[in-house]
């Protein structure tokens, strides 16, 4: 069964179109990149896709089961988790505390043992006492992700988990959400580096102005410089 399926989605602010009829799906164990420029709707489809927008059209189906119409938090117990771009974290809680919180999204699951979310973010539990506002950005991006993860997720979107951090942390946390890939859990990952998005998924969908601009896979497309076509239109 196909974890996610996505089909004619549109999403709208008022009268302007931030996603145009767009379709895509993610197999099982696989990391789907999905690429375009600033301003492109990659956010917009995600945040449509995990209920936090509302979707003028389209279907998304999660393992066969329709969740077009579903709130955000309904979503999130059927077992889709997201990951936003700004984290959104309460930076009063501890690390711990906001691990524990989240817990109970995983309803009908078993959350994941915060022991497995320290063995995959060791400076998480050197940090449990800290509070979330206090941590670094990779810090930060380490604990959002970490708290999807205690919902014990079966599908994880990620929308740009790179952005604004140091190199060496970006490694780490490659390293990471390949880790996660690996274990069965499928990734929808919004990204704008095609290194970054190769390094994690075999396969891309790029768009441009709302629209699907180019599907295939990562090492095609970055043989073809398909990036550079859809992002800057050059051929």
């Amino acid at each position: 069964m196909i974890p996610l399926r996505v089909t004619g989605l549109t999403v709208s602010y008022g009268r302007v179109a931030a996603v145009r009829d767009l379709d895509l799906n993610i197999a099982a164990g696989e990391a789907l990149a999905l690429l375009g420029p600033n301003g492109a709707g990659k956010t917009s489809a995600v945040e449509a896709i995990a209920g936090l927008l509302p979707k003028r059209a389209g279907r998304v189906e999660l393992f066969g089961e329709d969740i077009s119409g579903l709130t955000a938090s309904a979503i999130v117990r059927k077992g889709l988790a997201l990951v936003p771009q700004w984290r959104e974290l309460f930076p009063t809680f501890s690390v711990e505390e906001t691990l524990v919180a989240a817990t109970g999204a995983a309803q009908g699951r078993s959350p994941k043992p915060l022991e497995e979310i320290y063995a995959l973010f060791p400076v998480l539990e050197e940090r449990r006492g800290q509070l979330a506002g206090s941590l670094s950005g990779g810090e930060q991006q380490m604990l959002a992700i970490g708290r999807a993860l205690v919902t014990n997720p079966r599908l994880l979107l990620l929308d740009e988990p790179s952005a604004g951090l140091a190199q060496g942390i970006t490694r780490s946390l490659i390293q990471a959400i390949i880790r996660i890939r690996d274990s069965g859990v499928p990734i929808l990952l919004v990204e704008q580096n095609m290194e970054i998005a190769r390094a994690i998924g075999s396969r891309c969908t790029m768009l441009a102005a709302g629209s699907l601009a180019w599907e295939g896979t990562m090492d095609e497309a970055i043989a073809r410089n398909e990036a550079a076509r859809v992002y800057f239109g050059t051929h």
